[in-house]
């Protein structure tokens, strides 16, 4: 029993030793290797902060870029009863279309509407009609006719339902999408 207690008790003392001759040693302040960090990483911080500013402005920059512009003109244009000539108005918004479509070049589609008078077949010819003479007016201002599909949907997609004039003129007409 007595071995045993020598043999756990010396490693006991020596550790004891050890960590209190550690814990009484004087630090000396002035040759401490310790640096003052603060204003290092203040240094860092404002340097990651800057970094993370122009890399938004960059990400801003090239979205702005990527960006298509938008063009404003009318995307709606009406007809006269029973008729699939363009107005001066319809004209003018479809020189900008056209215009926009050369210097930025897309596909559109024309969708070609029609009232509710008249046979079902007779308003399917009438609205494609309406939309050829839209189609035929963009590729006469130099739109290729390959990026311009046109599609009839004559009285089955009214604008406005209802049976009196005011109805029926909104449903006479062309979109362009």
């Amino acid at each position: 029993m007595k071995n045993t207690l020598t043999k756990l008790g010396f490693p006991l003392v020596l550790s004891s030793a050890l960590l209190a001759g550690c814990s009484s040693t004087p630090l000396d302040e002035a040759s401490s290797t310790i640096e003052d960090t603060s204003v290092q990483a203040a240094s860092l911080e404002l340097q990651n902060q800057a970094e993370a500013e122009a890399k938004a402005a960059a990400a801003a920059a090239m979205i702005e870029e990527a960006a298509e512009p938008v063009n404003s003109a009318d995307t709606i244009f009406y007809f006269e009863f029973d008729k699939a000539v363009l107005s001066a108005e319809t004209r003018a918004a479809l020189v900008a279309h056209a215009q926009f479509m050369i210097a930025y070049p897309s596909s559109i589609r024309l969708e070609g509407h029609a009232d509710e008078r008249g046979t079902r077949e007779y308003n399917m010819a009438l609205a494609e009609r309406r939309a050829n003479a839209v189609k035929e007016f963009m590729v006469m201002q130099g739109v290729p006719s390959s990026n311009i599909e046109v599609v009839s949907y004559g009285e089955e997609r009214a604008a406005s339902f209802g049976s009196n004039s005011a109805a029926w003129s909104m449903n006479r007409r062309v979109e362009l999408k």
